[in-house]
């Protein structure tokens, strides 16, 4: 059983919902982000997204892009993201952590290096580095078995998201390679878009849940406790990126960590009363 699973198992068992805070490997400072992991942890965290910085994403709103584009002048690319996981391991081996990206920085992975290259080094180097799962915006899940399966077969789960466009024959596509969880997208746009209709997403994940099995987070939009509640009370996960962003984008080096932790300590008493 994978981290991942056994995270949700262990909720579950609980009644409890689990908190997945996203951030952007290498923001606001190249190196911040263990002790940043650490201090989301402490504030209830149950799941890590670590946001991979990509120069033409496709998904990320203003906030999020904002955040990958001052990761990549700080020198952040995949290599260093792994570099940050094996140090968050060092304290922590039971905390998944789960990266979010794009499909270009996987498979163009350490192709300027002799030792591997491509997704197979890149599954192999994040499964020894302590990565838990990955959710590729980009890779379609009709193309991805090969690559589910690899991932497997080192322990980690490939995740995918859904959106309130996404049909039922996509739905079928997503449960037939999905594992560890996946991520409904509560907003058509982007990251930090629009206004979160909760009467819409409690409509729709009695439809997701009909094909497929794994539990069910959901993100985009989530700027609150209240908001976080009342999605925790459909949902097995709440997904929370932008407003950490912001929250921690005017801070000194030294108040990055609290001020996350202290923002998902709100959140986790929410989701938990």
């Amino acid at each position: 059983m994978s981290r991942i699973a056994a995270t949700f198992e262990a909720l579950k068992a609980q009644g409890r919902k689990a908190l997945i805070p996203y951030v952007t490997a290498g923001f606001p400072f190249a190196d911040v982000t263990p002790e940043l992991m650490h201090a989301m942890v402490a504030g209830g965290a149950d799941v890590i997204e670590l946001g991979v910085p990509f120069s033409d994403p496709s998904a990320d709103g203003p906030v999020i892009q904002k955040a990958g584009d001052k990761a990549l002048a700080q020198g952040i690319g995949m290599v260093q993201v792994l570099t940050m996981v094996r140090r968050f391991r060092e304290q922590d081996q039971a905390t998944p952590v789960v990266l979010m990206g794009y499909a270009n920085p996987v498979e163009r992975y350490n192709q300027k290096h002799d030792r591997r290259d491509g997704k197979s080094g890149f599954v192999a180097d994040a499964a020894a580095a302590g990565v838990d799962g990955v959710l590729i915006v980009d890779y379609p899940p009709e193309e991805c078995e090969a690559f589910a399966a690899e991932l497997q077969q080192h322990g980690l789960d490939l995740i995918f998201l859904l959106a309130p466009t996404s049909t039922d024959e996509r739905m079928q596509q997503v449960a037939r390679v999905a594992s560890g969880y996946v991520y409904y997208v509560s907003l058509k746009g982007v990251t930090g878009a629009g206004t979160l209709d909760t009467a819409a997403v409690q409509a729709m994940l009695p439809r997701i849940r009909r094909h497929v099995s794994v539990p069910v987070g959901v993100g985009f939009g989530i700027r609150d406790a209240a908001t976080a509640r009342a999605i925790g009370e459909v949902a097995d996960a709440v997904v929370i990126g932008s407003r950490i962003i912001q929250l921690i984008d005017a801070q000194p080096r030294d108040q990055v960590a609290p001020t996350a932790q202290k923002f998902l300590r709100e959140i986790r008493i929410a989701l938990d009363s």
